[in-house]
């Protein structure tokens, strides 16, 4: 069993997933057909197929609601396409989800879209292609049995049980466990039936898995990831006896596993998002508040737009006022400079004269002849 696994959302407790394969065949007409039947049955209150989605073009996808219980709504959204491979069968894939959570007693969501009759194969495990409802002998190989069980507890979208046969059972130990399960899990319970010989080689092919079964007995396999809270020991069943009766301990811990909680299955996000957010299947009533609060959302899209006008209008007539007083500050003649106010030197002028500060001075020289020496020696001589 893998140690670690990418972290997925929980499923809701009012949800009810489930998966499958289609054989050869038209399956949106069966599906119309059934649904119509439902509907007219009183079985469903109605039933929608989308318009064709131009980003998915292979892909056609139905809505459906009814009412179980105490007056609970439920809604669903069942998508169907290709299968993936060669084969021309076609993937489906059920997203149910209920006003509170799931009550196991109430109907399949699978038996109100697909119809109940024998030979309409709808239920074939999407992983190993095998049926939910009825018993799956394992492979003789025990690497057959190793590599069906790794690939049946993949995903998330079925219950996998493997029951050993202690001895050769007769007519009347070929019951299903699904007929003693209540009717909201007997499409999600695939029963592996291993023959009495195969029981070392069984045990063998669960190593993996971290799980033994008894002899005689039965275990319910952990999902990968095995849902929180499960213990190997508390789901196996130490002996099941398959004499025609109610294996009640078996029942049991089919029913303990179903409420433990568990990630959403593979794939199954992006159809619980769709079936939320994407859901055209409305009463009067859900129209008539789906209509009011558009009304609302449009007025206060309206008053918000509103307000931004007028604070856009009083920013401009706030621009302009500005705009006017600069207009009216740059028309003015510009302030008269007195004559005593000396126009500022340049910086090269400073540094002229800076520099004639510290310039050497000469010594002045006597005249050669007479002048203006004249007075100074005569005014020596008295």
């Amino acid at each position: 069993m893998p140690t670690s696994s990418p972290a997925r959302f929980p499923t809701p407790a009012t949800v009810w997933p489930a998966r499958g394969r289609h054989t050869p065949g038209d399956a949106p007409a069966v599906l119309r057909r059934s649904l119509q039947q439902h509907k007219d049955s009183g079985a469903i209150d109605d039933f929608l197929e989308l318009p064709e989605d131009p980003a998915a073009p292979a892909e056609r996808v139905f809505q459906a609601r009814w009412r179980v219980g105490d007056d609970v709504t439920v809604r669903a959204r069942m998508s169907v396409r290709t299968a993936p491979g060669d084969g021309p069968e076609q993937e489906w894939m059920l997203i149910a989800e209920a006003e509170r959570p799931w009550d196991h007693a109430w109907p399949s969501p699978t038996s109100l879209f697909w119809p109940q009759e024998p030979d309409t194969a709808w239920d074939r495990d999407a992983a190993v292609r095998l049926s939910p409802g009825k018993i799956n002998p394992l492979p003789e190989d025990d690497k057959d049995t190793r590599r069906l069980l790794r690939d049946a507890v993949r995903g998330g979208w079925h219950i996998h049980v493997v029951v050993h046969e202690a001895m050769t059972t007769g007519e009347h130990g070929r019951v299903p466990l699904a007929r003693w399960l209540p009717p909201g899990l007997r499409h999600r319970v695939v029963e592996h039936r291993a023959a009495p010989q195969q029981h070392r080689g069984l045990n063998w092919a669960l190593r993996d898995l971290g799980v033994q079964v008894p002899r005689g007995g039965a275990v319910v396999l952990p999902g990968s990831p095995a849902p929180e809270g499960y213990e190997a020991g508390e789901f196996s069943v130490r002996a099941v006896y398959l004499d025609g009766s109610e294996p009640a301990d078996l029942v049991d811990a089919v029913r303990r596993f179903a409420a433990l909680p568990a990630p959403l299955p593979d794939d199954a996000e992006p159809a619980l998002t769709a079936l939320r957010e994407d859901w055209h299947l409305l009463t009067v009533h859900e129209e008539l508040e789906r209509q009011r609060g558009l009304v609302a959302m449009y007025a206060e899209a309206l008053e918000a737009m509103t307000q931004s006008r007028d604070l856009y209008r009083e920013a401009a007539e706030r621009a302009h006022e500005a705009l006017a007083a600069y207009q009216e500050a740059g028309e003015a003649p510009a302030p008269h400079r007195e004559p005593s106010q000396a126009p500022v030197a340049s910086p090269l002028q400073q540094l002229t004269r800076t520099l004639e500060r510290f310039r050497p001075r000469r010594p002045a020289t006597a005249p050669q002849d007479g002048g203006e020496a004249q007075p100074e020696r005569a005014a020596s001589r008295s």
